[in-house]
């Protein structure tokens, strides 16, 4: 008797594990769409978007679809999302973030933006591949800017490392997001590749993209190429 009940119970946990992993798989392909979703808002809105210049320029591209920002007093923002980068085949596999933080302030309320980061430069791109570090402490980075022209008097193209946009009812703007803590979501890479994969691995090219990556592979390459042209014009 007590064997059939051991069976029972290891049969229970085992539906229970593969149940969650199928919702874990499920949530992180939105996620990936929800962040598709956002890369062809870029395109649609060039007036009120991100600079042609500044993403044809970009080396990395990170889409944190729905970060949840707000409370009462004690703010705070969080969110999950993915991450690609140039390599000299294309754009990598998709590597997945969280993004998280903490601030003080009179606070009421709570409110879900889409938030975009770009990796600038090389200095950007090493904390990029490091998977953890802090905006703003490890990595600088400064609300950029906005419209279908980047303007002369920015330093986005010699300084930043780092330009932080948000997206709140379609309508694109800079954000600062100093303090708060990216990393490797090692949870939704292990839903997504099967097993944990190397960060820097990842964003380098190294790691091939399964076919559920594909259709966000193909639109954060259409909206680099469409900045692209449009920037040589």
């Amino acid at each position: 008797m007590k064997v059939t009940s051991l069976l029972v119970v290891g049969a229970l946990a085992l539906t229970a594990a593969n149940v969650s992993a199928a919702s874990g798989r499920q949530d992180s392909i939105e996620r990936l769409s929800m962040a598709s979703d956002t890369l062809t808002a870029m395109i649609n809105t060039p007036d009120k978007g991100i600079p042609e210049e500044v993403l044809s320029n970009a080396k990395c591209i990170v889409v944190i679809p729905h970060l949840v920002k707000g409370g009462f007093v004690v703010g705070g923002e969080h969110g999950r999302g993915v991450a690609s980068c140039r390599t000299p085949e294309g754009w990598s596999a998709p590597a997945f973030v969280s993004l998280g933080g903490g601030s003080w302030g009179l606070q009421i309320g709570v409110e879900g933006v889409d938030v975009v980061m770009l990796v600038m430069n090389d200095n950007g791109l090493q904390h990029m591949l490091s998977s953890k570090f802090k905006v703003g402490a490890d990595a600088s980075a400064s609300a950029g800017p906005v419209g279908r022209h980047a303007s002369a008097g920015t330093d986005w193209k010699m300084q930043a490392e780092m330009l932080t946009y948000s997206r709140s009812k379609g309508v694109f703007a800079g954000i600062s997001l100093d303090g708060a803590v990216l990393e490797q979501d090692k949870d939704s890479t292990r839903d997504i590749y099967g097993r944990d994969r190397s960060f820097r691995a990842t964003l380098s090219g190294h790691v091939p993209a399964p076919q559920s990556t594909r259709a966000f592979l193909a639109t954060i390459a259409r909206t680099a190429r469409t900045s692209a042209v449009a920037d040589a014009k």
